[in-house]
């Protein structure tokens, strides 16, 4: 019970990474607050409390920031993404993108920071995609760029009462990691392609994100601040060349 006593908000806890932030915080006897847009998710624990929020929205972050009061946890999981390339994205697409995935983590940020207990530590969750770019992705990656920075000007402008860190994963199966490859040629080839290029030969799950987001949560990680954690399954740590080829 490493999260016994803390009081965390995760953001877009409605499904994939978020809700398996959600369920680890959960077990490790956080008290925890979670958020998306839309209603209440019939799947989510009675325990868990849940509130009907868009993140790009300041005014709404402000206010349920009021309601939830001084927390000890915050994670920013809330994130879309568009499959298009510069030319090819349009205003309102940079609007949903960045505003979510940019603003989104800002906002929240700048609500809850003031009234976060001394000693807490703040999750992002950032992207490789921040770091190397996925073709056809323009937004979402320069979005992920942007959480990384953030990420290290909260952990210097508000240490040590506050840490803060990034998480970047690499391929985890969620909707997202379907989407991205319908975007191949052929994707069932390209699927295959990617999961070569992986030294844990296989896909993240939202577990091992979670698992991650547990340990820079608890105590354990007190002297980890203003860093970005990739967890990819060792795809970045490989060159160019195909290892399923040799």
């Amino acid at each position: 019970m490493r999260l016994a006593g803390k009081r965390a908000f995760v953001t877009g806890g409605r499904q994939g990474i978020g809700l398996g932030i959600v369920m680890a915080f959960l077990a490790e006897g956080a008290n925890v607050t979670t958020c998306g847009r839309g209603p209440r998710p019939d799947d989510l624990p009675r325990d868990v409390d849940w509130w009907s929020l868009d993140v790009s929205n300041a005014d709404d972050v402000g206010q349920i920031s009021a309601k939830i009061g001084a927390i000890d946890l915050l994670v920013n999981n809330a994130g879309v993404q568009v499959e298009k390339t510069v030319v090819d994205s349009t205003d309102a697409d940079w609007g949903l993108v960045m505003g979510v995935n940019a603003r989104g983590v800002f906002n929240v940020c700048r609500a809850f920071i003031p009234s976060m207990n001394s000693g807490g530590s703040i999750i992002n969750i950032g992207s490789i995609s921040g770091t190397v770019a996925d073709p056809s992705m323009a937004l979402y990656n320069a979005s992920k760029a942007f959480v990384h920075g953030l990420t290290r000007s909260i952990a210097v402008d508000h240490g040590p009462d506050i840490r803060c860190n990034a998480i970047c994963p690499g391929w985890i199966e969620t909707g997202m990691l379907d989407a991205g490859f319908d975007l191949a040629n052929d994707p069932q080839k390209a699927r295959s392609d990617a999961l070569a290029r992986h030294a844990a030969r296989r896909f993240g799950k939202p577990a091992d994100i979670a698992s991650m987001a547990v340990w820079l949560a608890s105590d354990e990680a007190s002297f980890a601040t203003g860093q970005l954690f990739t967890v990819d399954g060792g795809m970045t740590a490989a060159s160019p060349l195909n290892p399923g080829l040799f």
